[in-house]
């Protein structure tokens, strides 16, 4: 797959707002590996998909509120399964323990009746600035999260 199909690893680190380590570990790790190309040996170079570069940011956002990495990785398996496609209306919430998704407007408010004080990560709006930021001519194309690794 050429380059051009996927983003590398300073241009990444730049889009989302991380370090080099930070994203060498989470790959490490299996939390988010490149789904474009990942590291084969001295010389190569990781290349991250569209909607790795979602997943990333949504994992910064999580960490800059205060959930834990733990935490985090069960909603990335969430996000792995679900994000097939720009994420219309997906909203994640947290009450700084657990982590929710909400589709619809009406699932926002019951959580919020029982009392517990969230905040909201709006998945279409991390895609869409994401897709702003990206350099022209590299617009999200086929969307796949095969060979995203598990946490």
């Amino acid at each position: 797959m050429p380059e051009s199909e996927g983003y590398r690893v300073p241009e990444v680190c730049k889009l989302v707002g991380i370090s080099y380590r930070q994203l060498d570990y989470w790959a490490r790790t299996g939390l988010v590996t490149p789904s474009v190309r990942d590291a084969g040996g001295s010389g190569t170079q990781r290349l991250y998909s569209f909607q790795d570069l979602v997943i990333l940011r949504v994992i910064k956002k999580l960490l800059d509120t205060g959930v834990s990495l733990q935490r985090i990785r069960k909603a990335v398996d969430y996000l792995r399964t679900h994000l097939k496609a720009e994420p219309s209306g997906v909203t994640l919430m947290s009450d700084g323990n657990r982590i929710y998704a909400a589709t619809s407007p009406e699932d926002l408010v019951d959580l919020l009746q029982k009392g517990q004080g969230v905040f909201a990560i709006a998945l279409d709006r991390v895609w869409s600035d994401l897709a702003k930021a990206v350099p022209k001519g590299q617009a999200p194309g086929r969307l796949s999260m095969a060979g995203s690794g598990g946490a």
